[in-house]
């Protein structure tokens, strides 16, 4: 088999139809029957069976479409890599951003755009755990994430922690600009619940471990409209810093929690022992370029 027929087995495999898959191929029906007809003689195996207007994988066709989609994969990464070494130039930079987002990313990627003013560029928002898996599945290169998910497979560029801040409305207003978990847990409280942000369950333990209540009056995965709640006086927050400066809604109150121990953790990931392109080194190297002395978030 060569690379062609795999190509040829994995529309076969998506589109579950012959008519279908040489329509994707842009190739008429029966020189795409005849391939597969070669692939099964060759192999020795059934790779598919009919059921009624579709084909169906058997166990033999399922190992092969796996894969197939492995080597195509790695045949085009290959391609991709040989050709920016030749150039270095042109590029698609690839890179999500978590839910809770940054304030510093357009300005990085303004930076980034005029240093490589032929990139295209590929945004994906999402929660930290779903980011992971899009790197992991290779839809992105790089993100940017809230720490720690599971970062086995991953390298990582951290960020300086921040600290947590615990927001109000502007109709409260405290005698300090530091509070203490012992006076937030008098509040009513919305928390970020971003499944699989963990900062929820997080925020939790800091007054389990104090052995304090906590009233959670409510969730909220939109951290945009958590703002606007707190801000009509629905419940007080509990974020960190950079959320803040991304996120400027007028009558909040903002005050440090004083707890050096408990930070906000973040950093960039991309799938280690894996070919990263061109653009996702640079941007890799322009953010070590731009802050030497550690990513401040």
């Amino acid at each position: 088999m060569d690379i062609k027929q795999l190509r040829y087995f994995i529309a076969i495999a998506e589109e579950k139809q012959i008519t279908a898959a040489a329509r994707k191929l842009h190739m008429t029906q029966p020189p795409l029957s005849q391939q597969l007809s070669a692939m099964e003689q060759e192999l020795g195996v059934k790779l598919v069976s009919k059921n009624g207007k579709f084909l169906e994988l058997t166990d033999a066709g399922r190992a092969l479409y796996k894969n197939a989609l492995n080597i195509v994969n790695l045949m085009e990464e290959s391609n991709i890599e040989i050709k920016e070494i030749g150039s270095g130039i042109r590029g698609k930079l690839l890179i999500g951003v978590n839910t809770l987002s940054y304030d510093k990313l357009p300005n990085l990627l303004k930076s980034f755009q005029e240093r490589y003013p032929y990139t295209y560029y590929k945004i994906q928002q999402n929660e930290s755990g779903q980011l992971c898996k899009l790197v992991e599945e290779r839809s992105i290169e790089l993100a940017i994430v809230r720490l720690p998910p599971k970062l086995k497979d991953f390298s990582v560029l951290n960020f300086r922690s921040e600290p947590f801040y615990f927001v109000t409305s502007n109709k409260l207003i405290l005698p300090s600009q530091k509070v203490s978990y012992d006076q937030i847990q008098h509040y009513p409280l919305i928390l970020p619940s971003t499944e699989g942000l963990s900062l929820y369950n997080m925020i939790l333990e800091q007054f389990s471990y104090r052995q304090l209540n906590v009233n959670v009056i409510c969730e909220c995965s939109d951290i945009l409209v958590l703002l606007k709640l707190v801000s009509s006086g629905f419940g007080a927050t509990i974020i960190p810093r950079s959320v803040l400066k991304m996120h400027k809604i007028h009558n909040l109150n903002a005050y440090e929690i004083d707890d050096d121990k408990f930070r906000a953790s973040s950093g960039l990931i991309w799938r280690k022992d894996h070919y990263l392109s061109k653009a996702a080194q640079n941007f890799i190297e322009l953010l070590k370029e731009m802050y030497p002395d550690g990513l401040d978030f």
